[in-house]
């Protein structure tokens, strides 16, 4: 059963802006929004991140550029790690300091890539 998150990124729901100190979700929350994402952890900043493999240096950078621009598109933008053969993101609202919904909806559209 998708989650209202997996629901808005496959209906083209967009990355809501956030203002400077807003509210990030609970530890509870993004727990619970976390099972509904494929392959993503929390790591121990209490940030979305997950690592991809790629058979070649050529293929990680082109996986990067297509994040590089669903980012831009949605005004969200993730820190990427790229070397040979491997992607690693890493999510969070800078503006909350922490998680919000806008994470895990990248993170469900980064899937979906």
């Amino acid at each position: 059963m998708k989650t209202p998150i997996v629901r808005a990124a496959a209906a083209g729901a967009r990355c809501a802006p956030c203002r400077e100190g807003g509210p990030s979700l609970s530890f509870e929350r993004s727990c619970a929004l976390l099972t509904k994402l494929d392959g993503w952890s929390l790591n121990e900043k209490g940030r979305l991140e997950k690592s991809w493999r790629f058979p070649d240096f050529r293929a990680a950078l082109a996986f990067v550029v297509r994040v590089g621009a669903l980012a831009e598109e949605e005004g969200h933008h993730p820190d990427v790690r790229l070397s040979w053969g491997k992607v690693a993101l890493e999510l969070w609202t800078h503006k909350a300091g922490g998680l919000t919904e806008n994470d895990f909806l990248l993170a469900s559209k980064v899937d979906r890539l």
